[in-house]
């Protein structure tokens, strides 16, 4: 069977219809069981902060999947929407399986990758952020009845990681602004940078991620192919494509796409694709 690759934004764990969990963590843990991935990018990943039961995300992933390699990027320092800051430059960079424990006991919010593929190298590349928010149009609710809503929000540094894999593949993974012409710029960016990695360790590359760029706009006037076609939000109602797999030279025949159903888990539907070899 061929590596299986997914992204997904997983709203830090929520669940749809929103629900007061007694153990919201094995809930997260069981819906991503249910991909049956082998590289996985998480978006909008939580790493020790209250909202999600001071558990560290990325790392309770790997460990309920048997994946041994794994590493949250942190974008913020305390919680989106509420109080945060940007890191320090005495803070890692990088959160891995194999961080020390005052490393490890950060509490931020970011993006993750669990590879179940033995990971030879990890890279970051910072983003930056815009300085102005926007007016952001919100689904009414999950029911599909609830009228759509505008909320002011304030855009966070952005960022994306890299894994180097040891079956010849570069995964990369990110969570772009949603401020329009900022995020294209960012795109082109983590492209460059991805052709760059993988040139310099000999391997092929793939991006992935919600890149808030609807209307396959990551693949206008861009040689880079999507990879897994369909809407992904809301996912009681997906109307909207913000998430993609994208690859520059993958081709049909190479990968299929993967059957994922709805698993109760974010307003983000996760997407997927298998290589063939």
């Amino acid at each position: 069977m061929g590596v299986r690759i997914t992204s997904w934004n997983i709203l830090h764990g929520i669940s749809i219809p929103p629900r007061n969990s007694p153990d919201s963590a094995a809930e997260l843990a069981a819906a991503v069981q249910s991909l049956n991935s082998d590289v996985m990018g998480f978006q909008e990943v939580d790493h020790f902060l209250p909202r999600s039961n001071s558990r560290p995300q990325i790392r309770d992933i790997a460990e309920s999947v048997g994946a041994r390699d794994w590493a949250m990027g942190p974008s913020v320092i305390g919680t989106p929407g509420e109080s945060w800051r940007k890191l320090h430059e005495h803070e890692p960079e990088l959160i891995t399986d194999k961080s020390s424990h005052s490393e490890l006991m950060h509490e931020c919010y970011g993006i993750g990758i669990v590879s179940k593929i033995a990971v030879k190298s990890w890279h970051r590349l910072d983003l930056g952020r815009s300085l102005l928010g926007l007016p952001l149009i919100v689904p009414g609710d999950e029911t599909g009845k609830g009228r759509p809503r505008f909320i002011y929000v304030k855009d966070e540094p952005r960022l994306a990681i890299a894994a180097v894999l040891e079956n010849g593949w570069t995964v990369v993974n990110t969570h772009l602004s949603f401020v329009p012409g900022l995020n294209l710029r960012q795109l082109r960016r983590i492209k460059k940078w991805a052709l760059q990695i993988a040139e310099e360790s000999g391997t092929r590359a793939i991006v992935m991620g919600d890149l808030n760029l609807p209307l396959n706009l990551p693949t206008v006037f861009s040689p880079w192919n999507s990879l897994a076609p369909g809407n992904t939000y809301p996912s009681w109602g997906a109307s909207i494509k913000f998430d993609y797999l994208l690859a520059k030279d993958l081709h049909p025949g190479e990968f299929s796409v993967m059957d994922i159903s709805r698993t109760g888990i974010s307003d983000h539907l996760p997407i997927g694709i298998q290589l063939s070899n």
